[in-house]
C-alpha cells in the first residue's frame, strides 16, 4: 500500500487541497432540494426548475441568520457549490471522502413520487426540527418542492437516504 493512500496521507492531502481539512463527508454543508416526479413528468423543465428555485431561496432566506446559511452562502463560499451527480458522490469511499473535504457546499435534488409523499416527508422533517420550506403554488395552492436550508449532511442525510437523485 502505497503512503498516499493511507488515511492520514488522505487527511493531509484533503488539507493540501485548500478545503475544510480531513473533514468526513458528512460533514459538508447541504441543501435538499426534493422535486415531485408527476409535476415533472407533467409540467414544462422551467415550471419544475422554478419550483425548485422558489423553494431553495425561500429556504435560504427564512433562515438567513442561521450559522450553516450564513457559512453556505458566504463570499469564500459562492463559488464552491456543488451539486451531487450521481450516487458515487453521496458515497463514502476513501476517493469521495477525499472530493468532499476540498468542497463545503452540496445541493442535492432528488425526487419524490407524488404530492402525498411530499407531504409525507415535510410532516417528518417538520417533526424532527429540520429547517425546511415546503413550496405550495399559488393561486393553485398545489405542494411542488420541498428545499432544506442548508446544514450538516450527517444531521439531515437519514431523511434522504431512499430517495432518487432527480433527473
Amino acid at each position: 500500500m502505497s503512503a498516499a493512500a493511507t488515511p492520514d496521507a488522505a487527511a493531509s492531502a484533503a488539507a493540501s487541497v485548500g478545503g475544510e481539512g480531513g473533514k468526513e463527508p458528512e460533514d459538508v454543508v447541504v441543501q435538499y432540494v426534493v422535486l415531485r416526479r408527476d409535476l415533472a413528468d407533467a409540467w414544462p423543465l422551467g415550471s419544475v426548475v422554478a419550483q425548485g428555485c422558489h423553494a431553495a431561496v425561500a429556504a435560504l432566506w427564512a433562515h438567513r441568520d442561521h450559522p450553516d446559511t450564513a457559512a453556505y452562502c458566504g463570499p469564500d463560499n459562492l463559488d464552491r457549490m456543488h451539486k451531487a451527480c450521481s450516487t458515487f458522490c453521496l458515497t463514502q469511499t476513501p476517493r469521495s471522502s477525499l472530493y468532499f473535504s476540498s468542497i463545503y457546499n452540496l445541493c442535492v435534488t432528488l425526487e419524490v413520487k407524488g404530492e402525498t409523499q411530499l407531504k409525507n416527508l415535510a410532516e417528518k422533517l417538520e417533526a424532527a426540527g429540520v429547517r425546511h420550506k415546503l413550496w405550495i403554488e399559488q393561486p393553485e395552492n398545489i405542494p411542488t418542492c420541498i428545499a432544506t436550508a442548508p446544514c450538516p449532511k450527517s444531521q439531515v442525510s437519514s431523511f434522504f437516504k431512499k430517495l432518487k437523485l432527480s433527473k
